[in-house]
């Protein structure tokens, strides 16, 4: 399958840079789920991930202390310099990281990682790759200072792909990941997890992240350290992040929003509603659902969330890794319910975090059944806040997930052009996730 493939090429070149940086020389059992950890190991858990960003930020550890931490960061601007040039150079192993969720072990953790099904819930993980691309972001950007004057926040998740149908609970994962390409102010960020077992850590996923560096109050770009390549595996990866921007550049450009679909996607949508019209009235206005298929309109699931302290970033908004949890969560119930089985997750791409979510804000995510084939779902979550005393609200995220049914699923049909151009929109990001699909 392309995505495995493709998996364990970049797997395979980045296995050059993933030495072990003294976070783990244990022994592995050959029998049974999860790693003999020896007592006293400098070994990172994905527990400690969030502590170590508040050191590096000097972020208050209380709600009550936000507005003086803020304040205190706000010094820290002087330390910016004026252009790239005048930072040190680094390589894609400086940034390498590695962090363990030990689910094999800790029975308390592990609760908080089950599902009703027996399983890891995904949402979870999102959570935990967003604080750790950010952590291997500041490694990437570490000065000689206690307190890192950037403000490094998550810009977009540019894909996750999956490799694994289901994620078992009770054995040991494994994050990896580093910087494999530089702008000015942004990094990409690759990312794998595995989970250990029969004697050795297989695959789970492959995450790629966009990171963008500001200044410490957040309010505009900081530059970053550029990279030096140091390999021809290196300069791949740095190649693929070159291709992967323009990649965005087109699809941004290319967007329904801006343009009129192409003439296949015309096509489509021509022969959709014709297949809808009523053969007995002869009348544009006249629309019947065809066989095993459901109105696009009638697989809406939408929910609330009001934004509490406990959900803050380590810079007082609210963490995007919650964000990712609760879209993909609702997402997930839609599918569900979609497809009358449980769904199980495939592929995550193109969420792009456009403004921050305050804390007090009402958070209405929407989600949207928009395209289905075979037993794929492609799900849409528009995540809008509204700010319950000026009444204001805005967009904040678009979230695309694509999720597999354990049966074949019925056809969704647009009935409006916008409708139309969701599903299109839809059909896009399914064919972009899992390209051996027609």
């Amino acid at each position: 399958m392309y995505l495995r493939a493709r998996y364990w090429l970049l797997r395979s070149i980045s296995s050059v840079l993933n030495k072990p940086c003294n976070l783990l020389s244990a022994r592995y059992h050959t029998e049974g789920c999860c790693p003999e950890l020896t007592e006293g190991e400098s070994k990172l858990l994905m527990t400690d991930v969030r502590a170590e960003l508040q050191k590096i930020v000097g972020a208050s550890v209380k709600w009550s202390e936000h507005l003086q931490s803020t304040k205190e960061r706000a010094s820290l601007s002087s330390l910016l310099v004026e252009s790239q040039d005048s930072l040190p150079c680094r390589h894609m192993k400086d940034s390498y990281l590695e962090a363990y969720l030990p689910l094999g072990s800790q029975l308390l953790l592990r609760e908080k990682y089950l599902n009703v099904h027996n399983l890891v819930r995904f949402g979870r993980i999102l959570e935990d790759l967003d604080s750790f691309g950010v952590l291997i972001s500041y490694k990437h950007t570490k000065t000689d200072s206690p307190q890192s004057h950037f403000s490094i926040v998550t810009a977009l998740v540019d894909e996750i792909d999956l490799v694994k149908d289901v994620i078992l609970p009770d054995c040991d994962m494994k994050f990896t990941g580093h910087v494999t390409w530089v702008g000015k102010s942004s990094m990409e960020v690759q990312m794998h997890v595995s989970q250990f077992q029969h004697g050795s850590f297989n695959p789970i996923l492959q995450a790629t992240f966009v990171m963008v560096a500001r200044d410490p109050s957040n309010k505009r770009a900081a530059f970053v350290n550029p990279l030096k390549l140091m390999s021809p595996e290196e300069e791949n990866l740095f190649e693929q992040g070159k291709l992967n921007k323009a990649r965005r550049t087109t699809i941004k450009e290319t967007s329904l929003l801006r343009t009129a679909p192409n003439e296949d996607e015309r096509k489509i949508v021509h022969e959709m509603f014709l297949e809808t019209l009523d053969a007995k009235t002869v009348s544009f206005r006249s629309r019947i659902l065809p066989k095993n298929s459901v109105w696009m309109e009638d697989t809406k699931l939408k929910s609330l969330e009001i934004c509490h302290p406990q959900e803050r970033n380590i810079f007082n908004k609210i963490f995007g890794g919650f964000l990712m949890r609760k879209a993909f969560e609702l997402a997930w119930a839609n599918a569900c319910v979609y497809g009358g089985s449980r769904p199980y997750p495939v592929a995550v791409d193109d969420i792009v975090f456009q403004k921050p979510v305050e804390i007090g804000a009402l958070l209405y995510l929407s989600s949207q059944v928009c395209y289905t084939k075979g037993n794929y779902i492609q799900v849409r979550v528009h995540s809008t806040v509204v700010d319950p005393v000026s009444k204001d609200h805005h967009t904040t995220n678009i979230f695309h997930f694509t999720f597999g049914s354990e049966k074949d699923v019925m056809q969704v049909f647009p009935k409006s052009y916008g409708e139309s151009m969701l599903y299109l929109d839809g059909k896009r990001h399914f064919k972009a996730r899992l390209s051996n699909e027609k």
